[in-house]
């Protein structure tokens, strides 16, 4: 019996044992698929979304607002209370000419329900203020949703942006090296002195440490990227790679009027200011209601039984039903100014909510008066750095071909060299700065930031 008993605990391992081995399998595996996977902006969007934790609060904040909605509701409605009382009392026979003590015993039993029929509207403006509460916490989270995708729009050009500079300073290097190589053997037919060879040298140095500064500069931007997406950092993390040149350069004359009014209907924050005010308003009139009588009903039922009495106890809690009913009105007299203190809070809060609104839309024009500069801005710049890095490189060109044909000397060819990355670089910056203001521009005219 005992070995049968082990026989079938082992087939029961082994069972788990595999099992087990096959679930670790599955989530290696899809660990590994998503490590695989090239991350497109869009991705990055929305896993920063599902774990950032200003997200998350602010969806729990939404659902408090939903939980106070239906408690405002619940106030248009009676109450209900019921209560049990057990009581026990003791009398001393000497007043009667006995002796010692006796006692009884009695239970009472009542049910009481209540109602507001009048107080000012409070309820009412309760109701609607919590109804805009979870308006405004919508719009509190669409807000901060945009805020995270700019970041990540940001972080994931600036990947971009290190990528193309290391290929850049690749290239720069792959082209110094010939020139390097044609250098050691003129050296060696004693064509060109030590020092030419040296310069040349040199300029391979720097150009080696240059793509080290620019792997560097592609690790952080990377770690930034995944640090905003709260994504554990990869190795082996990648981004995918859009094609950019039809975002370049699209000639765009933005209207500052023309994209601010559209803003102004579709833009979370603006929205957000306009339903605080309406909050504020109902809670300077939720304020004034205390100057104002309350009227409530109230009904109820009671019943009692006692053992000083022969009857049977439930008889005696049939004949002893007393239900009653009434209404009663509370008038606010002096209340050591306790309501006109709420009311005249609650009206500088409507007038903070009134500043803030007309601030929010001023933020939002001075954003979008320097995004359409940028824009503009950006063009020409980009335009400028295209002709200059194609003259530069026309220029650079000729060089490498004089100094191969031992025309110029390394010093006029590191100069040339010099130049060509100085304008590469330009080029580069410009190219990312150009379409980093068109996708801000596309934000503010609700266009979705997609590449």
């Amino acid at each position: 019996m005992v070995i049968y008993f082990c026989i079938k605990s082992l087939k029961y391992m082994k069972q788990a044992i595999l099992i087990l081995s096959a679930l670790m399998f599955c989530s290696s595996a899809e660990i590994m698929a998503q490590a695989d996977s090239s991350w497109t902006l869009e991705k990055c969007i929305d896993y920063a979304l599902s774990k950032n934790i200003q997200v998350r609060q602010s969806e729990l904040t939404n659902q408090q607002n939903m939980i106070s909605s239906e408690q405002a509701k619940a106030s248009r409605f009676p109450s209900l209370n019921a209560s049990v009382n057990q009581n026990f009392n003791w009398v001393n026979n000497a007043a009667s000419g006995g002796s010692g003590l006796s006692g009884s015993n009695g239970n009472s039993y009542s049910l009481n329900s209540g109602v507001t029929l009048f107080n000012g509207s409070r309820i009412t403006n309760q109701i609607r203020q919590s109804e805009l509460n979870i308006e405004s916490g919508q719009y509190s989270l669409a807000t901060t949703k945009e805020a995270i995708s700019l970041s990540i729009l940001n972080a994931y050009l600036q990947v971009l942006y290190a990528e193309e500079q290391v290929k850049n300073s690749q290239k720069q290097i792959e082209s110094t090296q010939s020139q390097l190589d044609l250098a050691h053997e003129r050296l060696l037919r004693q064509v060109i002195s030590q020092a030419d060879y040296a310069q040349v040298k040199s300029q391979m140095a720097s150009e080696k440490l240059t793509l080290a500064t620019a792997e560097s500069s592609l690790a952080i931007a990377k770690v930034n990227l995944e640090q905003l997406m709260e994504l554990p950092v990869q190795d082996n993390f990648k981004i995918a790679h859009p094609n950019l040149e039809s975002f370049i350069n699209q000639n765009r004359r933005p209207d500052v009027k023309t994209v601010f009014e559209t803003a102004l209907g579709i833009k979370p924050q603006i929205k957000n200011a306009e339903v605080n005010k309406q909050i504020a308003a109902l809670g300077e009139n939720i304020a004034k209601s205390g100057y104002f009588p309350v009227l409530s009903a109230d009904a109820g039922l009671l019943s009692g039984y006692s053992s000083r009495t022969s009857k049977a106890y439930f008889s005696q809690l049939g004949n002893s039903i007393a239900p009653s009913a009434g209404l009663s009105l509370s008038i606010p007299i002096y209340q050591r100014r306790q309501i006109k203190t709420n009311v005249d809070f609650a009206r500088i809060n409507y007038q903070s909510a009134e500043l803030n609104e007309i601030n929010t839309r001023n933020d939002l024009r001075k954003s979008i008066e320097q995004s359409c500069q940028d824009v503009t801005s950006a063009q020409a710049r980009y335009e400028a750095s295209v002709e200059n890095y194609q003259a530069t490189q026309e220029s650079s060109a000729l060089s490498d071909e004089k100094f191969r044909q031992g025309l110029i000397n390394s010093t006029d060819y590191l100069v040339s060299k010099t130049s060509l990355i100085v304008a590469e670089s330009d080029l580069l910056q410009a190219k990312f700065n150009l379409i980093f203001s068109y996708k801000i521009l596309d934000f503010y005219l609700g266009i979705p930031l997609t590449l």
